[in-house]
């Protein structure tokens, strides 16, 4: 059974920095495509990252490109969230996700394992 366990969420000032985690058991990963997203309290859950597992292959939402960094841990079966400059328009929960498939991120409903989430809050 796949398990997707985020943490490294919290409350930050605007400027600052958080860096998310996810944990994933239950498969061999290396052909995943592991991803972030977000929802804000009122908003559409939304596209932040993703990477592939096998190339490290990296796509990024344009509201967060050039701040935030995804990256992934093969040893540890871990993907980070590395989320600099921070802004109050980022809070959200951010949720952990997993596609079978390799290549460009698909539709987020297309996504087959999501985690429980971590809520990030920037205070202004």
């Amino acid at each position: 059974q796949v398990q997707l366990v985020e943490s490294g969420g919290g409350l930050v000032q605007a400027g600052g920095s958080l860096r998310l985690s996810c944990a994933a058991s239950g498969r061999t990963f290396s052909r995943y495509t592991m991803g972030w997203s977000r929802q804000a309290p009122g908003k559409e859950r939304e596209f932040v990252a993703a990477i592939n597992w096998s190339d490290g292959s990296t796509y990024y939402a344009d509201s967060v490109n050039g701040r935030f960094t995804i990256s992934r841990d093969n040893a540890k079966n871990t993907v980070y969230l590395q989320m600099n400059s921070l802004k109050p328009e980022d809070t959200a929960v951010y949720y952990c996700n997993a596609d079978r498939r390799l290549g460009p991120p698909p539709p987020l409903y297309e996504y087959d394992y999501w985690g429980q989430g971590t809520q990030v809050t920037v205070s202004s």
